[in-house]
């Protein structure tokens, strides 16, 4: 069973993955985007954990809920709202709970990833970070390292791919060939996960 604690160090994985990769990240970004995408994400994870040391919450709704306030008061541009949103969205399913399993965490990050798609109005294929969400959520009910696999599949599944959405859109076909930042820094999330799960 997962606990608030557990949350919080998936929370604090993921910051470390994101300050390890947030050069890689701002690369990826810079071919397809505005170059932001790493230090975004490395200055709202850093903010999540700083907040968490503070004032952990006693569920782990409460904790994704509260990260996910974090994020959207720190990070600009899309990724705050979008990262902001899924946290949020999937702690708000969790409720008030002292403890899940990891079907009922796939099923709550489901809805944080529903919720994703419904701000950004994007879908699979459209070479977001939904392209490794969806992936991630289904194959979650299996184990948490399929999670990871999938996620990690679905990002590099993102090369090929045209951008229908967000700022990659504008460049049309010069958006093929290049691997979403945003399904990438979605892959680090779910690799955490796992990693915390270890």
């Amino acid at each position: 069973m997962l606990d608030a604690a557990f949350m919080c160090r998936w929370m604090s994985v993921t910051a470390a993955a994101v300050d390890r990769e947030a050069a890689r990240l701002t690369d990826l970004d810079s071919a397809i985007g505005d170059a932001d995408h790493g230090a975004n994400l490395r200055r709202g994870f850093t903010a999540v954990t700083e907040v968490l040391a503070k004032e952990a919450p006693d569920t782990p709704g409460a904790v994704l809920a509260l990260a996910g306030r974090q994020l959207i008061s720190t990070v600009g541009g899309a990724s705050g709202p979008l990262y902001g949103t899924l946290l949020r969205r999937t702690g708000k399913s969790l409720g008030d709970a002292p403890e899940v399993d990891r079907e009922g965490l796939a099923e709550a990050l489901g809805a944080g990833v529903a919720a994703v798609a419904q701000l950004g109005g994007a879908a699979a294929g459209d070479k977001t970070m939904l392209d490794a969400l969806l992936p991630a959520v289904e194959a979650l009910g299996v184990s948490f390292t399929a999670a990871a696999e999938a996620a990690d599949a679905g990002a590099l599944a993102t090369v090929p791919l045209r951008a229908r959405k967000g700022r990659a859109s504008y460049l049309g076909e010069r958006s093929v060939g290049h691997q979403d930042p945003g399904a990438t820094s979605a892959a680090l999330l779910i690799g955490a996960l796992a990693e915390a799960a270890a």
